[in-house]
């Protein structure tokens, strides 16, 4: 019997102009059978791009609006309707958008714009007790997941994977990081169950330019010249991390896909176009250090915060997971 293998496109790309990005997003996902694969006519489909902040809007943070321009006109003329969500770490999904040029193509398409710090929430995990996750993007027929390639600070790469923690409505995101402690493996594993349930049907992730050193935020741009796209998001990001010359256990999120056996080896996944060792990089910047996944909080402040959240969800609601 034969056994199935993940594939994971990669191509060379260095221009975010229109013509040619277009150009350079047709030929990586032809051999994924094009978007028409994914996207079916009336079909609504989030667009999950990295919209990290406004505040740094030239140092590459948030996914390019470039790449989501074009996404979002592929969508339509595979007759989907395309729209935009996020719960970013800083400000609301409308205004990061705009701070990093969004504006035009959002009006020029209409695309709505969905913040995810509404009440309206699924449980989601047995593992992870009140892993919420929005009940918008849990319903949505199509979920395309836009990443930005950066290094960060707390879980030395953020990828594909971690490009899914926006799904979990506003505040809850500190939860999170509270919850985990200083624990980087169990935050990892907390990310790949949180990708596992949401479970995008596309992941097509921004490294014309990255941003590497002391990110999330805090990093500089670095020209990578590099487009992936896969449907399984762990063989995607466990394709980059060779790319980038990361070893798997050093980014939490890959190590924890590999202990908890969604994570293929690269001998496993199918590369029709480029293969890793064709695109790799020999200095891509890592943090300086590593800091804590709780932020070091203040115990008061964890102890309060702890107890208006269990308060908060302890009223009734229905387990809910997408496909």
């Amino acid at each position: 019997m034969q056994t199935y293998k993940p594939s994971v496109s990669l191509i060379r790309a260095t221009s975010y102009e229109s013509e040619a990005l277009r150009e350079s997003l047709t030929t990586l996902l032809e051999p994924l059978g094009g978007i028409a694969a994914f996207v079916k006519p009336g079909q609504k489909v989030l667009l999950k791009p990295n919209l990290l902040t406004g505040a740094r809007p030239t140092k590459e943070c948030t996914t390019r609006a470039e790449l989501v321009y074009e996404v979002a006109k592929m969508v339509i003329e595979a007759g989907g309707k395309p729209f935009l969500g996020d719960s970013p770490a800083f400000g609301s999904a409308k205004g990061v958008a705009i701070a990093n040029g969004y504006q035009p193509f959002i009006q020029e398409l209409n695309l709505p714009i969905i913040e995810f710090h509404g009440q309206r929430y699924q449980t989601v995990s047995e593992n992870f007790n009140h892993l919420l996750l929005c009940k918008e993007a849990m319903e949505a027929d199509v979920i395309i997941n836009l990443p930005k390639v950066k290094s960060h600070m707390q879980l030395t790469l953020t990828l594909g994977v971690k490009n899914l923690f926006g799904c979990v409505p506003g505040k809850m995101k500190a939860w999170w990081h509270m919850e985990a402690g200083k624990d980087a493996n169990r935050f990892g594993e907390m990310l790949v169950e949180t990708a596992k349930t949401i479970n995008t049907d596309l992941t097509i992730l921004d490294g014309i330019i990255g941003h590497e050193g002391n990110g999330p935020s805090g990093g500089e741009p670095r020209n990578l010249g590099i487009l992936a796209a896969a449907a399984d998001v762990f063989a995607l990001d466990r394709a980059m991390v060779e790319i980038l010359n990361v070893p798997p256990q050093q980014v939490p999120t890959v190590a924890a896909s590999q202990r908890l056996g969604v994570c293929p080896e690269l001998d496993e996944i199918e590369f029709p176009l480029l293969h890793p060792d064709l695109l790799q990089i020999q200095d891509w910047r890592l943090p300086d250090k590593l800091m804590p996944i709780d932020f070091a909080m203040p115990r008061v402040i964890k102890s309060t915060f702890k107890h208006l959240y269990i308060r908060f969800i302890k009223e009734p609601m229905n387990t809910y997971s997408r496909g």
